[in-house]
């Protein structure tokens, strides 16, 4: 009952969404990460093929380490793992995606780890109301895209004891992160022009729900006025009923309206409508990675948690990503063909290499975070330039990539 009395509680003014946001940086204070990965699943006879979601939830093995099982509305695979240290929450998402990968091999699926669909046009399979309003506000072509043809990596990590220096760290590494992952630089068989084709995607949304969040050393104040500001997209009326808002009203619109306030479960739903590269939840989610091959996806998780929770990666982290925070579209075009950002991308690497002993990292992920560096970074040379070689080439190789025999 006390629940659903402070889900009624009336938002009145900028000082109750404050207490929201407040209320969103308060959260565990240990070192723990939460992985969330997303795959698109291909038909390994015929890639060009939308592979119906059933095909593939039919065949799902059980998840012993612990994932939950969701679908994106274009029938996108999610694991989400539980938090936990970082060696135990690489090792327990392993062995689920592992074991997924050996169920859809033996029915002729694949999983591959890329951050926008290279081959497939977008086609929606989810049909459910939120997702129905959703796509009316967002439109055509990129909210089809968005919803439909994007994969990512979600790193969720816990606030700390200073929430605020987590929440900065994640913001201003996040453009050389962005483009050291870069991995989605073709679309329908065509290079898209970005070495991060999700972000672009991303990029072309409503702004005022994508754009990274102005960090100005108050976090609290700084979500408060992005939530404030955010265009409002739906309204929650029931369970089955969602209504579009069209008018380009804000949540702050909302509340200086000559209309009933809104609820506390009404800016709470608000707030799941908003996806900026960062975002707080009682952790952080970091959302502005590509989906990376599924043999991969650690080294980006290492890297990312090495980098934001231990302290002296970070400092030297910092150090060299700062002069280049601001540079999110530069990295979602480019990639690591910056050189800024290529340079900046080394010393982060360098960085998380050394910190991940620290933090109890087995050797053979080490070696596989050298592997990727020596491959991708030292040479500015992002996965997504691998996929522009194979669609330069005729032949057969780009279809082998996505059911992951060429994917390394």
């Amino acid at each position: 009952m006390a629940s659903l009395v402070a889900e009624e509680t009336p938002i009145r003014n900028a000082s109750d969404v404050e207490a929201f946001a407040q209320d969103c940086f308060l959260g565990a204070a240990g070192d723990e990460v939460g992985v969330e990965l997303e795959f698109l699943v291909f038909d390994r006879t015929a890639t060009g093929d939308q592979v119906p979601l059933d095909r593939t939830a039919d065949v799902l093995p059980s998840m012993d380490g612990g994932s939950r099982v969701t679908f994106e509305p274009g029938g996108q695979l999610e694991l989400s793992g539980p938090a936990g240290p970082l060696p135990e929450a690489i090792a327990r998402m392993r062995a689920d995606v592992d074991a997924t990968r050996r169920a859809l091999n033996r029915t002729g699926l694949a999983l591959a780890g890329v951050g926008l669909d290279p081959v497939r046009p977008a086609r929606r399979q989810l049909h459910l109301p939120r997702y129905d309003a959703m796509a009316e506000f967002l439109g055509l072509p990129y909210g089809a895209l968005m919803m439909c043809s994007t994969a990512s990596i979600q790193v969720n990590l816990d606030l700390g004891d200073r929430p605020s220096a987590r929440w900065e760290r994640a913001h201003r590494l996040g453009p050389v992160l962005l483009a050291a992952f870069a991995n989605s630089s073709l679309r329908e068989g065509r290079p898209c022009g970005w070495m991060s084709g999700r972000q672009e995607v991303w990029e072309n949304l409503d702004r005022t729900r994508t754009a990274p969040v102005q960090t100005t050393g108050d976090p609290v104040a700084d979500w408060a006025a992005y939530l404030l500001d955010a265009r409002l997209m739906l309204v929650r009326e029931d369970d089955d009923h969602y209504r579009t808002i069209r008018d380009g009203s804000t949540f702050r619109d909302w509340l200086d309206a000559p209309v009933p306030p809104p609820t506390l479960a009404d800016l709470a739903y608000h707030a799941t409508t908003i996806f900026p590269p960062v975002r707080p939840r009682g952790w952080l989610e970091i959302r502005y990675l590509d989906a990376q091959h599924p043999a991969n996806w650690p080294v980006c998780v290492a890297v990312t948690h090495a980098l934001v929770m231990d302290d002296r990666a970070a400092d030297t982290a910092l150090a060299a990503a700062e002069p280049y925070a601001g540079m999110w579209r530069e990295a979602a075009r480019c990639g690591l063909t910056d050189p800024r950002l290529r340079q900046a991308a080394e010393e982060c690497f360098r960085a998380a290499c050394e910190a991940l002993p620290r933090l109890g990292v087995d050797g053979a992920l080490a070696a596989q975070v050298a592997a990727y560096t020596d491959r991708h970074v030292t040479t500015g040379r992002p996965p997504a330039l691998d996929l522009l070689d194979m669609a330069a080439e005729p032949g057969p190789r780009l279809s082998a990539w996505l059911t992951e025999e060429g994917q390394a």
